[in-house]
């Protein structure tokens, strides 16, 4: 159709002419009319953008203050985590008032003015990049920043500051630095190799057999202020294996009469290791099918992972209950982080 009602051809080649409706007539807004409306807008898209800033600035002070473990009762939501409460309302907060801020802004302030364009070739021309580039200086004068310094500040602030918690979420979020978190775990020296289970019970020696698997964790673990975190790298696997089969003498000393125990936490990228098939000594990890040798101190044979499992030296105590003879002698976990 034609953008100003020019003839075109129909069905069976009839002429048919449409008339262009043309544009509504602009209705002027208050603020167009009346200074005092405009500096009245000015100062509400100014209030919304500075509630912005105190959002923000309440989620700062929350994320350092709150104790990620307090718990309250939050009516309609019930027994929650407050510093999830409280961060969660202040951000979402910060960013509704700078949202309705800028509808507002480009309601009351902006030019509304309707504008139509013929249509041209989707290439333009010299002359029409440099008239775009005028535009563009155009709409930023048009955007009444220079005439309205109170909202260039208010707006310049509100998006300054809501960048701060993206940068805490991205960076202090994410826990300490791998280095010093992986480089010790729970286990120490005496502790009893507990059976991984809701009710955990130590282990004796008499309990492996040759083709026993246990996954096991330290005695006392489940005590722990952090006990998830702390046993996402403390995980162990127990196996029992000939000790015949054993190639490397510090596997066998480390070991108590074939029984061996590795981290459970793949130094390839940290996945749960845990299939073992006893007829050929091997430990698989089942996200990428790293492949270790359990009778080679579980040497990587196959697979993207680049250094062996970290073995925990174990013995057994009075009663013949497996126990840690050491912690572990370097850090669990994938081998890219750094290791001290």
């Amino acid at each position: 159709m034609s953008e100003h009602g020019t003839e075109i051809e129909g069905s069976g080649g009839i002429p048919e002419r449409f008339t262009n409706p043309g544009l509504p007539p602009h209705v002027s807004r208050s603020a167009d009319l009346d200074e005092r409306a405009a500096h009245r807008a000015e100062r509400q898209v100014a209030t919304l953008f500075t509630l912005s800033m105190v959002a923000t600035v309440i989620f700062l002070v929350a994320y350092f203050s709150i104790d990620q473990k307090t718990y309250r009762f939050i009516p309609g939501i019930g027994q929650a985590n407050l510093s999830n409460v409280v961060l969660g309302a202040s951000l979402g907060l910060s960013l509704l008032c700078i949202g309705l801020g800028a509808v507002h802004w480009a309601r009351t302030l902006m030019p509304d003015t309707e504008v139509a364009e013929d249509r041209h070739p989707q290439r333009s021309s010299d002359e029409a990049r440099r008239d775009a580039v005028e535009t563009l200086a155009a709409g930023g004068t048009a955007s009444q920043l220079g005439r309205r310094p109170l909202v260039k500040y208010a707006v310049g602030g509100a998006l300054a500051l809501v960048a701060l918690p993206q940068l805490l979420v991205l960076a202090g979020g994410l826990g300490p630095l791998p280095k010093a978190d992986l480089s010790t775990t729970f286990w120490r020296k005496g502790m009893r190799l507990m059976r991984d289970n809701p009710t955990p019970t130590p282990i004796k020696a008499s309990d492996v057999t040759l083709v026993s698997v246990f996954h096991v964790m330290p005695e006392g673990i489940d005590k722990s202020p952090h006990v998830l975190e702390e046993k996402g790298k403390a995980a162990v696997i127990l196996i029992g294996i000939d000790p015949a089969l054993i190639q490397v003498p510090k596997e066998r000393d480390w070991g108590h009469d074939g029984i061996v125990a590795y981290s459970k936490i793949c130094t390839h990228v940290g996945c749960p290791v845990g299939l073992y098939e006893h007829r050929t000594n091997h430990l698989l990890c089942p996200c990428h099918q790293s492949t270790f040798d359990v009778a080679q101190d579980c040497k990587v044979i196959f697979g993207p992972a680049h250094r062996p499992l970290p073995q925990l030296q174990i013995t057994v105590d009075a009663e013949g209950y497996l126990i840690a003879a050491a912690p572990f002698q370097q850090p669990v976990g994938p081998s890219f982080w750094e290791r001290g």
